[in-house]
């Protein structure tokens, strides 16, 4: 931080990107607690009672929140760049994560309709959120800093995965201690997970500023909405590299997603790990997360984001190969390990790339469009998985090794990304846009 004058905006205090990277401290519990290492397994164990349809309940539940976000997504960004309005929305987005999060507390067998009411509300808002968040960080870091300001919020957030779940990983080693059942001390992890989200995010809405500028002076219609949406898709066509990218993006975010949705349930089933092996695991990775993360962002800022998101690509390859071989604790430990470090590297290069191609007038539209990748991605790759189980007789193991075809087909898609040329693109459609207001307000008068 002591040389952040080179990395930030002028106006930007080292305060100010702390509180931006809280919010990635905020919500990785959420993710952790929810959606990878306890929530998941219970779900299928409990609420559904460990029925057939368990395990496709579960990801399909995810994927109607994950369709949502992605039909809602452009819309929100439209809107919240014509009124100024990220951090509103994401006031929003916060407290309905945290509502519905808390209200998993009452999952039962028999509120299994309640439940998966909550997990896709809590869901919805916690994606939401991630898009609106992201659309700050070129207001704060300078283009060639973008990597690495990224990679510090991902690795804060890994730090605040690694705090809730270390805290609900105590809880429950001392209620398993008590004689208690799960039914009794899983809904309190949700508790712990939705009040540590919402004490974590209070420093994000104090100390983050709005910069962006209202583009209209009276509201907007939710139909001029969507046309601002859609005459984006209709020039897209002039930002191939963006375009290409966000192709990329979908298809290793459905790999990562998988991993991300499915690994409590395929270290039980497939490498027959206890649950309190499972947490550790988890546990662990988180530690190697956040390291990955913070260090990516300084090797995407040296050798490109191009080749910095390529070897972070190749190596979730090599994880997927390591793990869909391992047949002992050590390997499989070593392939999760790998994940880690790749999984904070891939997640923030992305975020910085999008940063870069997106047109700086239009940042929460654009990632919005990026969240609606990550969202696609989110529903194809989880469902592709169970889909490959169920045709294989509930072989994980040629279900993992499937994932890793989207891998091949995201490295393929990214060595076709040019970003010094998709950046001048951006910039020399931003200043086209402003060429144009002006000349709209100057013929008004």
């Amino acid at each position: 931080m002591t040389n952040h004058r080179t990395l930030l905006h002028t106006d930007i205090r080292p305060r100010e990107l702390w509180a931006w990277a809280m919010y990635d401290f905020a919500n990785s519990g959420y993710t952790t607690v929810v959606i990878t290492a306890l929530f998941n397994a219970y779900f299928v164990a409990v609420v559904a009672g460990n029925a057939p349809w368990a395990t496709f309940a579960w990801t399909l539940t995810l994927s109607v929140s994950y369709g949502l976000i992605l039909i809602s997504a452009p819309v929100i960004g439209a809107y919240a760049d014509q009124h100024a309005a990220k951090k509103r929305l994401l006031v929003l987005t916060t407290v309905g994560c945290v509502l519905f999060t808390a209200l998993l507390y009452f999952s039962r067998p028999e509120t299994l309709w309640l439940t998966i009411i909550c997990l896709i509300a809590s869901n919805y808002f916690f994606g939401t959120g991630e898009n609106l968040i992201a659309a700050f960080l070129p207001e704060l870091s300078k283009s060639r800093a973008m990597g690495r300001v990224s990679g510090w919020g991902w690795s804060l957030g890994y730090l605040g995965g690694l705090l809730t779940l270390g805290l609900c990983l105590g809880y429950v080693s001392w209620a398993e201690a008590q004689g208690h059942q799960a039914t009794r001390f899983v809904p309190i992890t949700m508790l712990i997970t939705a009040g540590i989200f919402a004490l974590a995010s209070l420093p994000t809405f104090l100390l983050l500023r709005e910069r962006a500028v209202p583009s209209i002076i009276c509201g907007v219609q939710l139909r001029q909405a969507w046309l601002e949406v859609w005459q984006t898709l209709n020039h897209l066509q002039q930002f191939s590299d963006l375009r290409r990218f966000l192709l990329c993006s979908l298809f290793y975010h459905a790999g990562i997603q998988t991993v991300i949705t499915l690994t409590a349930i395929y270290a039980s089933q497939a490498m027959k790990f206890t649950t309190q092996e499972i947490l550790l695991l988890v546990l662990v990775v988180n530690i190697t997360a956040a390291v990955g993360a913070f260090l990516f962002g300084h090797l995407q800022d040296a050798i490109g984001h191009v080749r910095a998101i390529a070897l972070s690509l190749a190596g979730w390859l090599l994880a997927i190969l390591l793990a869909w071989s391992a047949q002992t604790p050590l390997l499989f430990w070593t392939a999760a390990n790998i994940v880690g470090l790749c999984l904070g590297a891939s997640q923030s290069g992305g975020r910085a790339i999008v940063g870069l191609l997106a047109p700086p007038s239009r940042l929460a539209e654009f990632f919005g469009f990026w969240g609606l990748a990550i969202k696609l991605a989110s529903i194809a790759g989880p469902l592709s998985y169970g889909a490959t189980t169920w045709l294989t007789g509930g072989d994980h193991r040629r279900a993992l090794l499937f994932t890793g075809s989207y891998f091949i087909v995201g490295l393929i898609l990214l060595s076709g990304v040019r970003v010094p040329r998709g950046r001048r693109a951006a910039l020399r459609s931003d200043r086209l846009e402003r060429k144009n207001i002006m000349a709209t307000r100057l013929s008004d008068k």
